[in-house]
Formats: C-alpha cells, structure tokens, sequence
C-alpha cells in the first residue's frame, strides 16, 4: 500500500496502475480477472453480515466498485449512481452559495 499524492482521485480504481484508491490508501487488486471478480464478490457477501465483528457494512460498496472494473452491468450503475451524487451536490452547493449572509 502507498499513500496517495495531493490533488490525485480519492477513491476508485487507478487506471494506469490498477490498484484501488481509498482515500490516501492505494491497494493492489489481483491481475487476473477471475481474482477480481472473486474479491468483488467476497466483499459484498462479507459485507452483507455487517452486524459481525470485524465485517462491516462498508464491504459492500468497495465489493461494487471491485467488481465495476469487470462488469459492464456494475459498472453502469455505478457511473449512474457517481452522476446523480455529483449532481446532488452541485445542487447542495448551489444552494448553499445563494443563501443570504
């Protein structure tokens, strides 16, 4: 794992290296596409038994977004899901500055 540089993305796959960005963390995924997929699906169903120790609830989304890079269907909705958060924001922020002092 590596520490992230400043002004790089925070959180997704890095295309040139193919390793996962969380935050200022990067950590390398498997090389083979059946490695992926397969850590994909292991985070998801760990993340569904959140109440456990140790499992968490937070398995899920990072499980999607492992999966995102081998599977189209994954990977629409989470482009999807990226524009209407960006979009909420936009409006939230857009809000926020018209509002009187």
């Amino acid at each position: 794992m590596s520490v992230v540089q400043k002004g790089e993305k925070k959180f997704g796959i890095d295309p040139l290296t193919g390793k996962l960005l969380i935050g200022p963390v990067r950590v390398p995924m498997p090389q083979s596409r059946a490695g992926r997929i397969t850590t994909g699906v292991l985070l998801v169903c760990g993340g569904t038994l959140g109440f456990l120790p140790i499992l968490g609830f937070w398995m899920v989304p990072l499980g999607l977004l492992v999966l995102s890079h081998d599977l189209p269907a994954v990977r629409r909705k989470r482009r999807r899901i990226a524009l209407w958060w960006a979009r909420r924001q936009a409006r939230k922020n857009g809000a926020d500055r018209s509002a009187p002092k």
